[in-house]
């Protein structure tokens, strides 16, 4: 049955289809941006495997625009992580709290939903760490793929991954400076840093630094 399921497609100026027929309008500013869970929250679309489709991506999102209610924003946050532009989930970030957020910290979307607000915490873990790719059966720990440029410095400890993982991260100018993980069932993984990519097996319960 799922392989009888529509595949991502990219329509005829560059997007994702949203339906079955190429039928998408260029100037619909919709919020609602479904027809890209093969990006988010699945991984069917990603620059690493599937660039041409992460591309049509960017056509998509660029095209609803970043003007949102609250949860869809934390959406595009999640989605711009997951496209490897810490920028662009940045600055959605920063509208996400001048716009959406009321003074008690929930989010808008009258009177007021919760999605915006966990929304957003999980596309600050996705700017630093994403696990949900593998290669075949090993899972590969993405280590800041989107950090932004508002955010040369910091610190993250006990972040949890795919796979049984905790990740703690040290970054200075932008740069990773150290990098330790912990195994909580002994698998294999793949510890990736930019371009770079490293094997691993950490004994079942113990930490070690990869970076």
């Amino acid at each position: 049955m799922r392989g009888r399921l529509l595949a991502p497609r990219i329509g005829k100026w560059g997007q994702i289809q949203e339906w079955m027929e190429d039928v998408d309008d260029p100037n619909d500013k919709h919020r609602h941006t479904s027809h890209l869970f093969a990006l988010h929250p699945g991984r069917q679309i990603s620059p690493l495997t599937t660039p041409e489709l992460a591309e049509a991506a960017k056509v998509t999102l660029n095209g609803r625009g970043d003007t949102s209610t609250g949860w869809s924003k934390a959406w595009k946050i999640n989605f711009w992580a997951r496209l490897h532009d810490g920028n662009r989930a940045h600055k959605l970030i920063g509208e996400l709290f001048k716009v959406s957020i009321l003074d008690n910290l929930f989010d808008t979307h009258p009177p007021f939903q919760m999605d915006g607000n966990f929304g957003y915490t999980s596309g600050v873990a996705e700017m630093l760490l994403q696990s949900h790719l593998k290669a075949g059966e090993t899972r590969m720990l993405h280590l800041l793929p989107a950090l932004p440029a508002a955010w040369p410095d910091g610190k993250i400890d006990g972040l949890r991954a795919q796979g049984g993982f905790e990740v703690s991260l040290e970054w200075h100018g932008g740069k990773l400076v150290s990098a330790f993980v912990r195994s909580n069932q002994g698998h294999p993984c793949q510890i990736r840093y930019g371009n770079e990519i490293r094997p691993l097996t950490i004994p079942r319960g113990e930490t070690k630094r990869v970076f």
